[in-house]
């Protein structure tokens, strides 16, 4: 982990963020990933942290705070690079963002059928709550 520099991406990076997330597996048809990440830049309460080593990107966390929780979407490590704890180092990363906005939890969500996902999360602390996520899309959103 000590090799991996942690920050904020750049404005410029999202391509690279966006390439990196369909590598992954993190998008889906419905969503715009170039528009998730501008927004997520754009805004005072949310940015996305980019893991790179020797300056090339190899993991993201988009991280925001709604005022009551911190949220984390499209974690995502190259596939090649699994295994070296950069997952738990950019959620570790998360949670400092998140705590240095006075938030006192974080949470996230995966896809209920995601076990090796839920896997990396119980191992590094996270627990499943028993919550039900409702939704609703909004027409050109």
């Amino acid at each position: 982990m000590a090799d991996l520099a942690i920050e904020d991406l750049r404005e410029d990076e999202i391509d690279a963020a966006v390439e990196l997330w369909r590598e992954v597996n993190l998008t889906r048809p419905w969503n715009d990933p170039h528009a998730d990440a501008r927004l997520a830049l754009a805004g005072e309460t949310s940015t996305i942290l980019a893991g790179k080593l020797e300056g090339r990107l190899i993991a993201t966390a988009m991280v925001g705070a709604d005022g009551h929780r911190g949220w984390v979407y499209y974690l995502g490590v190259l596939p090649e690079l699994r295994g070296r704890r950069f997952g738990e180092a950019m959620m570790r990363a998360a949670e400092q963002w998140i705590i240095a906005r006075g938030m006192p939890k974080l949470q996230l969500m995966i896809r209920g059928d995601n076990e090796a996902v839920r896997s990396f999360y119980e191992a590094i602390g996270y627990e499943v709550e028993d919550r039900i996520v409702m939704s609703r899309r909004f027409a050109g959103q």
